[in-house]
């Protein structure tokens, strides 16, 4: 009977779930809640503020000589230190290619008019434009390279005792050579460029007196202050026959004073396999990586650090007016070995390199040529 009971109560139990189940809910249900009208703002990253650098919105341009800024020379070297400028200072940097001596002032006063804070002139034979428009622009600085300032507080001028590098390239050629003769050519008969052929002669003549030998020097008299000459800082043509003149008279080492010129003397080495090469002004193994064999040295003018110093002074409100000369003692020349040839040159030899530098940077002797004018 009780199991009966159980059953019945359980049945009832369960029959009163499922009829509230399906029962009609007596209230209306409770209302959504509302979307948001707006999309929510999502935090974006901002970057972070660009460090302005010092030379921001200053203008430095640049007045080559023929050749321009692409002549593995002159032109180009300068030029490293404007671009250097452009990536450490932020100096916005600017340059015009001078066709001839027409081109000089009237490349000049165009960057006046340009608005430039800085204006270079690169090379002798801007002297007297350079000055003339520094001269007219004291508002704006001036820079110049183998070209000397006359005095104006806007002006920095330079000029580098070359001779004095090349000096050490003499000494360093009478003892490379194996025909006894060294040879040298040079673009035109200017002061900054002979200077190159009379420290040549002073090295050749330290080396002689040094070790009794006889090593001889064509292309260039010191007395007579005149040589081979191509006439000109562009012609390759011209110094592939000055090369082959020279080689035929039995030089072995050249030192082309002309700029791109010197392309020409590589040339003619490579056909013949034959005759090493001094570079000027730059290091020739480096802007000549294929021919590097050829290279046996270079004669530094280290422009690059005169131009980017100069600029800077401009750029932190240091500039002065003036001179500066480059000297082996301030390493603004130098004579550097080429890439190919740094172990093949015997260590006696650069032992005697390095003492005559020393004296040279002590005043106990002398990389000038004895000319009383």
């Amino acid at each position: 009977m009780h199991k009966r009971l159980y059953a019945v109560l359980a049945f009832v139990m369960m029959a009163s779930l499922v009829l509230a189940g399906c029962a009609t809910p007596t209230a209306a249900p409770t209302a959504a809640p509302a979307l948001p009208t707006a999309a929510p703002v999502v935090p974006t990253k901002v970057p972070p503020t660009a460090v302005a650098l010092p030379g921001d919105g200053y203008i430095a341009c640049q007045v080559s000589d023929t050749g321009g800024t692409d002549d593995k020379s002159f032109n180009q070297f300068a030029w490293v230190g404007f671009e250097r400028a452009q990536d450490e200072l932020g100096v916005d940097i600017r340059f015009l290619e001078s066709k001839g001596e027409a081109d000089y002032e009237p490349n000049l006063n165009a960057f006046v008019e340009e608005g430039c804070n800085m204006i270079f002139g690169v090379g002798y034979l801007l002297d007297a434009a350079l000055a003339k428009v520094a001269l007219a622009n004291p508002d704006i600085k001036f820079g110049g390279i183998d070209c000397w300032s006359p005095d104006l507080a806007n002006y920095m001028g330079s000029y580098y005792n070359i001779h004095e590098a090349t000096m050490l390239a003499g000494y360093l050629a009478a003892g490379m050579t194996k025909t006894g003769i060294v040879g040298v050519y040079a673009g035109e008969n200017i002061p900054p460029v002979t200077a190159f052929s009379d420290g040549y002669y002073m090295g050749i003549d330290a080396y002689n007196k040094a070790h009794g030998t006889s090593v001889k020097l064509v292309g260039w008299d010191p007395v007579a202050k005149d040589g081979l000459f191509t006439g000109d800082f562009t012609d390759t043509d011209k110094g592939r026959t000055m090369t082959e003149t020279l080689l035929d008279a039995g030089a072995d080492i050249i030192m082309p004073v002309a700029g791109p010129v010197g392309a020409g003397s590589l040339a003619v080495f490579e056909e013949r396999g034959t005759g090493l090469l001094i570079g000027v002004d730059t290091d020739w193994s480096a802007f000549y990586p294929d021919q590097a064999d050829f290279v046996l040295a270079s004669a530094m003018k280290r422009m690059d650090l005169f131009v980017f110093d100069t600029v800077k002074a401009g750029v932190d409100g240091t500039f002065t007016g003036g001179n500066f000369t480059g000297t082996l003692d301030n390493g603004r020349v130098s004579m550097d070995v080429g890439s190919a040839w740094i172990t093949k040159v015997p260590a006696a030899l650069m032992a005697e390199i390095e003492a005559l530098k020393a004296k040279i940077i002590s005043g106990e002797v002398s990389a000038k040529f004895p000319r009383t004018s």
